[in-house]
């Protein structure tokens, strides 16, 4: 005999059933697109959250520092050029600056040369603002040889006697009728002569310069008074004499 279930009274499937049932559903919806479609909201929902944000926020972050960097760079690459150009031009002018320094120096060296060459060559009076007394060549008895083998300046006694320009003392001491006398070889080769001196203050071999003292006048020899005979000559032997006057004349003095 055989049995039916009576109408209604259906069993409820079992869990295996269910799950089933749910599992194949879940294909077809999947099949057809509508998981798709219902899951873009959730999906659309999920970019907006704040993760996405984070991204973007460091990739900004990114590229701020890095343009900070790339400023930073740039105004030390500027402050090096600047650092350089400044010291480049420090060093020009430093340059610049001993160059003319140098040149002052040697033109100060030059003048000083041409000024020390000067004064060696330069001639004065054999007294300071003195004049002649008795001329050159002048007549006389008085003298042996006739006549004035030189001039006599203007000299109370114990006037300073200098050298009338750069030489060396070939004589200093008794010189017989010149009394105490000096004779100097000059720098050009010349010969000047100081006679009639109550002393001398130079010894032989000695270099003088122009204006540096002899010794005092007098009036020592065959002198009548005190004064200063001075005698130019070519050599430093008696009658090698030449115009004293002349001489100094060409020397630049104003006798």
């Amino acid at each position: 005999m055989a049995f039916t279930r009576a109408t209604g009274k259906h069993r409820a499937p079992s869990r295996l059933t269910r799950k089933s049932a749910q599992a194949a559903s879940v294909a077809a919806l999947a099949t057809t697109g509508v998981i798709g479609s219902l899951a873009s909201p959730a999906l659309a929902a999920d970019t907006d959250r704040p993760v996405g944000d984070a991204g973007l926020t460091q990739a900004v972050a990114a590229d701020s520092l890095a343009d900070r960097i790339d400023a930073q760079a740039a105004a030390q690459e500027q402050e090096a050029f600047e650092a350089a150009a400044k010291a480049k031009a420090e060093a020009e002018a430093k340059r610049k600056a001993e160059a003319r320094a140098k040149e002052i120096r040697e033109a100060k060296e030059r003048a000083a040369r041409e000024a020390e060459r000067k004064r060696l060559n330069s001639y004065r009076l054999p007294v300071v603002g003195s004049f002649v007394t008795t001329g050159y060549k002048t007549g006389g008895s008085f003298w042996s040889s006739g006549s004035h083998s030189g001039v006599d300046f203007r000299a109370a006694s114990g006037s300073t006697v200098v050298a009338v320009g750069a030489g060396t003392v070939v004589e200093a001491g008794w010189g017989g009728a010149y009394g105490n006398n000096v004779v100097l070889k000059m720098n050009d080769g010349t010969y000047t002569q100081y006679g009639h001196l109550s002393s001398v203050s130079v010894s032989v071999g000695q270099s003088v310069m122009p204006g540096e003292q002899l010794g005092l006048s007098g009036s020592s020899g065959n002198s009548t008074g005190p004064h200063l005979h001075f005698e130019a000559r070519t050599s430093a032997e008696y009658g090698s004499d030449i115009d004293p006057v002349a001489y100094l004349r060409s020397k630049g003095v104003n006798v």
